[in-house]
């Protein structure tokens, strides 16, 4: 059993909150020892939404320090930038291909930056960087809601558990007229996720 620290970011709307829920009662089934904390600025107003999950054998605090960030799971590309320092060197970034554009850019006082920029900012801290076609994803599954599970289904590629550990979760959190579409997704970007370590490995 190996500590795991995942810092979720993104804006409110995006399901993290439901996300960073559903990967604590993974844990917890799974016999890791879980803390975790929720912070929300204005989050029903599109504000910033962050979540700290940790897993391990016996975790003390529900905060992860910065530069201590095993998993950046980011629900929108910018706020992916505001928090790249928290990763530990060559920690794992992974993105939502959603984009929020905030006023004052969509007022033309600040532009939103580009892909390529944010990707460099988060370069800076590691090589290893997943954008995820969740916009994709949930549309393929019929749930446009569908990206929060998208974004797990990513992540657990990297963690030593099976996919039932994962989706039997889901089974007993959802609402049952969005289970499949859920699953669906969460299925959809596993895969995705386990085709973009084997590029990666082979480059």
């Amino acid at each position: 059993m190996r500590d795991v620290n995942v810092l979720m970011v993104g804006v409110g709307g995006y399901g993290v909150i439901l996300a960073s829920d559903g990967m604590a009662e993974i844990g917890m089934v799974n016999g890791y020892d879980v803390k975790k904390t929720d912070s929300l600025g204005m989050a029903q107003r599109g504000g910033s939404v962050v979540s700290h999950v940790r897993w391990g054998k016996k975790v003390f605090s529900p905060m992860i320090k910065k530069g201590e960030v095993d998993f950046l799971l980011a629900f929108e590309q910018l706020e992916a930038a505001r928090w790249a320092s928290y990763l530990k060197p060559q920690g794992i970034a992974i993105v939502a291909d959603s984009v929020v554009i905030p006023v004052s850019a969509v007022a033309g006082d600040t532009p939103y930056p580009k892909w390529d920029a944010i990707r460099k900012i988060l370069s800076q801290y590691t090589d290893n960087i997943y954008l995820v076609p969740t916009t994709r994803i949930a549309q393929e599954a019929n749930n446009p809601r569908a990206v929060n599970m998208a974004m797990l289904g990513f992540i657990s590629a990297f963690l030593d558990l099976p996919a039932e550990a994962w989706t039997d979760t889901m089974r007993r959190r959802l609402p049952s007229k969005f289970m499949k579409s859920s699953i669906d997704a969460f299925l959809k970007a596993a895969a995705e996720a386990k085709a973009a370590i084997k590029a990666k490995e082979h480059k």
